[in-house]
């Protein structure tokens, strides 16, 4: 049986174009922070990436952190010196557990049912804001592939001086960011911005924080000094490798100035996706699906099946989907971001999340679209007979 990969969002495959640049690395004996000419290489495959990752994002080489993710990426920002911190349910459990782990006064911003950061609620919580704030966004949610309305949130947070933690992990490799967001990062970029790697083709265990110039930033990783002291620990050169050579090779792939891209065949897949199953049941509800979102994403309730049961039935049938997010080891419980969006508890745990990607193709989706309807109807007939009973 050939099996279905249709969980990008969580990891996308390592592509040919990170793996060649990584094997390449490979011969590169130094460490990076030597001065003799082994080391010197190793620092030249470093910077390398850097120049490639900064090109990505639109800003300069100087403000790129090297990290292992941007799980870490998070975990440095919640040491920053901040007296509040502003943040909505819809944020990545990396992010929102910023609120668990620091002393910071917590602001709670409510999300519509589209899944948007409310931007009145907004406006009035930046008005009441005293002492040193963040701002935290995920730009779009991983879940449900809604977008946060980048352009308009930061033009708030520039007329009351807010700093800002932006996440873009689910963003990079599925848009292009200067473009979505409207912003020009090299004058308007939020003063942090975190994505890992493999969510665009790259390895994982390697991500990267950009820092505003000019932004004071306390490490969490005391050691060498390396990441101009504000990340020790010998850079892992590999994965950097990797990480920067899908920087350089992903505008390229997904063609964002090509009207045949890869972005709008993905997009074309999630409609046919949702509106195969929509036709032959009127109980599934797709979330987000009036809202802006990624071209990939595809979040879908059948209240009355749980979420984790679907996953397990298409697992077993060939398919790799997600409950969640699918970075919480062992997650079992409703999703946070849906009842934040005002859905049931039984809705919010029938969701399951369907991911495309640049190489899923028609005919895997409409395998998909037959297994599920399938599934689904075994399913009904299952509770109907034990209801029966």
């Amino acid at each position: 049986m050939k099996r279905i990969y249709l969980d990008y969002n969580a990891t996308s495959p390592l592509r040919p174009e990170a793996r060649a640049a990584m094997i390449a690395a490979m011969d590169a004996v130094g460490n990076p922070s030597s001065v003799h000419t082994e080391g010197r290489a190793a620092k030249a495959i470093v910077e390398k990436a850097r120049g490639q990752v900064a090109d990505l994002i639109g800003c300069d080489t100087s403000e790129v952190v090297f990290t292992s993710g941007a799980t870490e990426a998070a975990a440095i920002v919640s040491v920053q010196p901040y007296d509040t911190l502003i943040y909505s349910d819809a944020e990545h459990d990396a992010l929102h557990a910023l609120s668990s782990k620091t002393t910071w006064q917590k602001k709670v911003l409510p999300l519509q049912r589209d899944g948007r950061i409310d931007l009145y609620a907004l406006v009035d919580t930046l008005k009441c804001v005293e002492g040193r704030a963040l701002l935290v966004v995920q730009a779009a949610n991983s879940e449900t592939g809604v977008l946060q309305n980048l352009g308009e949130i930061m033009r708030f947070v520039r007329q009351f001086k807010l700093d800002t933690f932006v996440d873009v992990t689910q963003v990079i490799g599925k848009l292009n960011l200067r473009e979505y967001s409207t912003l020009n990062w090299r004058t308007e970029q939020p003063t942090y911005c975190c994505f890992s790697a493999h969510k665009f083709g790259g390895p994982t265990g390697v991500g990267a924080l950009i820092v505003r110039g000019g932004t004071d930033l306390h490490p969490i990783l005391l050691g060498g000094g390396q990441e101009m002291n504000r990340r020790s620990g010998t850079q892992n050169v590999l994965g950097i490798a990797g990480f920067g050579a899908m920087a350089e090779a992903i505008p390229k792939i997904l063609g964002f100035y090509d009207d045949n891209s890869a972005w709008w065949s993905q997009d074309n897949l999630r409609n046919i996706l949702e509106k195969t199953l929509e036709d032959c049941e009127n109980k599934t509800i797709f979330v987000g699906k009036d809202s802006e979102r990624l071209p990939n994403t595809s979040c879908i309730m059948t209240p009355g099946w749980k979420g984790e049961t679907q996953v397990m039935a298409l697992d077993l049938a060939g398919f790799a989907v997600s409950a969640g997010s699918a970075c919480s080891s062992g997650k079992v419980t409703s999703s946070r971001v849906l009842k934040a969006m005002g859905y049931s508890e039984e809705e919010a745990g029938s969701a399951i999340r369907v991911s495309l990607g640049p190489e899923t193709t028609e005919d895997e989706v409409a395998q998909f679209c037959e297994t599920f309807i399938d599934l689904r109807e075994k399913h009904w007939q299952r509770s109907a007979r034990l209801q029966g009973e």
